[in-house]
């Protein structure tokens, strides 16, 4: 056997018939993560920032981001219509018989958009510095982004494009493949799958893109983040910038190896290059829509760095923007009010 099996005894929920899955708690582990590392940044630079702030931001990135990756999922990812007819059913966690299904289908660009509206708002009525903020967050979220696609994994879902290298894996619930295309027979010949009379469906090995996206998008992204741009962030924003060019440039390359959602509309690849099944991988010019966003992604990034570098040499306070000054000068007016109240009293 020229491939691996995914292993049997894993399963997506964590205590059978309870509605407990790993994926819901790998997103638990994922805030928990970025939240401790915010935090020692935080007490690393000595900034006057209690806990109860923290929290209130995490909160609202997180309703930014669960409103975000739902909208989009729903009504740009989802062809059949039904979010558009029953708009209601985009936040219902259940199905028509009423059992609990959760909410399937979370889009990664559409959190994104969600987390920074949400933060934008929360920032204009808070008078912080919005960006100084996010990019305490950027510097941290990579490594919980890592514990997000291990959960995919676990979960079995969004596996790769089919493969015959060795640490391809054959996912149960990857829909299988008619052996009526020679190069589905050619591809099970190499990878070593055996084929018994006349079966006319194969489930064939694949690439576990969710741990290469665990391992790029993830670990290795939080590693160039943390130790690299965390060091220089040299205007507010600066983190922000280079997280979304890394974020979207590891993405981009994984998207050649992750099979891209079926009926996503645009007819999810753009075909350059030679036409073939989604599950195979042809031709770099072959791009999904994962890259067409993730290009985006990228332009966005490049922009923001010379806008924020632009908006900080045009104005010195945002240059050199002191979140420890402002702090505690807000602080000093407290304690002001407060001896004021006093000496009232």
């Amino acid at each position: 056997m020229l491939y691996l099996q995914y292993p049997q005894w894993l399963s997506p929920v964590i205590i059978p018939g309870l509605p407990f899955r790993w994926y819901a708690m790998m997103y638990l582990v994922a805030f928990s993560v970025t939240y401790l590392l915010v935090r020692w940044q935080i007490k690393k630079r000595a900034l006057p920032i209690t806990n109860d702030q923290i929290l209130s931001f995490f909160f609202w990135a997180i309703i930014g981001m669960l409103v975000g990756g739902r909208l989009a999922s729903a009504f740009i990812y989802d062809t059949t219509g039904t979010y558009w007819r029953s708009p209601w059913l985009v936040f219902w966690p259940f199905n028509e018989h009423g059992q609990f299904t959760g909410f399937e289908g979370m889009s990664y660009h559409g959190a994104i958009v969600g987390i920074i509206v949400s933060l934008a708002i929360y920032a204009k009525v808070k008078k912080i510095n919005l960006w100084v903020w996010t990019d305490l967050i950027v510097y941290a979220a990579p490594l919980g982004y890592t514990a997000g696609r291990i959960g995919n994994f676990l979960n079995g879902e969004l596996w790769g494009r089919v493969s015959d290298a060795p640490w391809a894996m054959v996912f149960p619930n990857a829909p299988p493949l008619s052996t009526g295309k020679q190069w589905v027979l050619d591809l099970a010949n190499s990878a070593g799958v055996p084929l018994y009379g006349n079966i006319s469906l194969v489930n064939l090995p694949r690439h576990p893109s969710q741990l290469y996206e665990a391992l790029l998008e993830g670990l290795v992204l939080w590693l160039i983040m943390w130790f690299i741009f965390r060091k220089r962030n040299k205007f507010p924003g600066y983190g922000v910038a280079w997280y979304l060019i890394g974020y979207g440039t590891f993405r981009f390359v994984v998207e050649y190896f992750r099979e891209p959602d079926k009926g996503k509309g645009l007819e999810y690849v753009i075909a350059l290059g030679p036409k073939a099944d989604t599950e195979q991988f042809v031709s770099v010019f072959n791009l999904s829509m994962g890259q067409i966003l993730c290009s985006l992604m990228i332009v966005a990034g490049i922009g923001a760095y010379f806008w924020f570098k632009s908006r900080a040499a045009k104005i010195p306070s945002a240059a050199h923007y002191d979140l420890e000054a402002q702090q505690i000068k807000a602080a000093k007016k407290n304690r002001v009010r407060k001896s004021a109240g006093r000496t009232e009293r």
